[in-house]
């Protein structure tokens, strides 16, 4: 039986980890992985050295700088210089090692600000992006159409996928740095600690996202990476959403926070509603298996374990 070569490209990620709890114990992969001290995936030169040392079948862009709405906000010119690098030279230098196929990881936030619900991938690029995450939003389109444009041309094997927000295990939990489920366990776990009478959130909480855990994740690659003929920029979502005045007072009640949820209408909340149609991955034979309440059980158990030293991994 052939052995596929797989580089992770961002592998310490929270997508990254995902995706190597699930593939490293293959026999049919050889999984490859690199850190930052080894390759500086901005910098050109680093990444055509490894991939030409390290020639993988296949390239899966996992790394790329993600933050909620108060990091890409304070940091625009961060989010939008490492994430096209790093998609600009994993898919060139994926294509001049003689790799085969590369699976890169769009955002949700690629779709117009004002878009139909639930949003399909034809309506990429027919408005402009919520402003809040435009820097990154635009990289990720900007990757999205590179690797359309090297599959035209030099027939690499490149589809993007779009998850819906994802959560779990290997999250940030930096607050200013994180995505809302775990930037909100952390804000509810501490005011409970601290026994605060009230934790404040920012926008009304009318907000609406979709959630898939980040374990239901690599069963999507799988499938997406078997086709011969690759389709183009597909939904993965779990099809699961709840405003964020929901996803907070579900999300107090785990942590065993007691006090008032106060919402500050004058900071941003995004887009007023992103939900995505997975029906291209579901007509493939993919559904997700975690649902909202159970997964947010396991990310909670995960954080706590982190804040008591346990070694990482999958809280159960």
């Amino acid at each position: 039986m052939a052995v596929e070569r797989r580089y992770v490209a961002g592998h310490a990620g929270l997508v990254g980890q995902a995706l190597v709890r699930a593939w490293g114990g293959r026999t049919d992969l050889e999984l490859l992985t690199a850190t930052r001290a080894d390759v500086d995936l901005t910098d050109p030169q680093a990444v055509a050295r490894f991939l030409q040392r390290s020639r993988p079948d296949t390239v899966v862009i996992a790394a790329g700088l993600v933050g909620g709405i108060a990091a890409n906000a304070g940091r625009p010119a961060e989010f939008i210089y490492q994430n096209l690098m790093i998609e600009a030279n994993l898919i060139h230098e994926a294509w001049r090692a003689g790799a085969s196929r590369v699976l890169n990881f769009g955002s949700s936030c690629m779709y117009p600000k004002q878009c139909e619900q639930p949003m399909r991938p034809e309506q990429l690029m027919t408005g402009p992006v919520e402003p809040t995450s435009a820097p990154y939003a635009l990289a990720k389109l900007a990757g999205w159409v590179m690797g359309d444009a090297y599959r035209a041309q030099h027939g690499l094997r490149c589809v993007t996928a779009i998850p819906c927000t994802l959560y779990g295990p290997g999250d940030h939990v930096d607050p200013q740095g994180a995505h809302v489920i775990s930037a909100l366990i952390r804000k509810f776990h501490d005011a409970r600690l601290s026994r605060r009478s009230a934790v404040t959130l920012w926008g009304t909480g009318a907000a609406r996202r979709e959630f898939l855990y980040v374990d239901d994740l690599p069963s999507a690659c799988d499938v997406l990476l078997a086709q011969d003929a690759p389709p183009g920029p597909v939904n993965i979502g779990s099809g699961e959403s709840r405003t964020i005045r929901e996803l907070a007072e579900l999300i107090a009640r785990a942590a065993g926070f007691e006090g008032r949820i106060e919402w500050d209408a004058s900071k941003p909340e995004g887009a007023p509603d992103k939900r995505l149609d997975s029906t291209t991955i579901r007509a493939l034979g993919w559904s997700p298996k975690t649902d909202l309440d159970t997964g947010i059980r396991k990310t909670l158990a995960w954080y706590l374990a982190q804040e008591a030293g346990v070694p990482a991994g999958v809280a159960a």
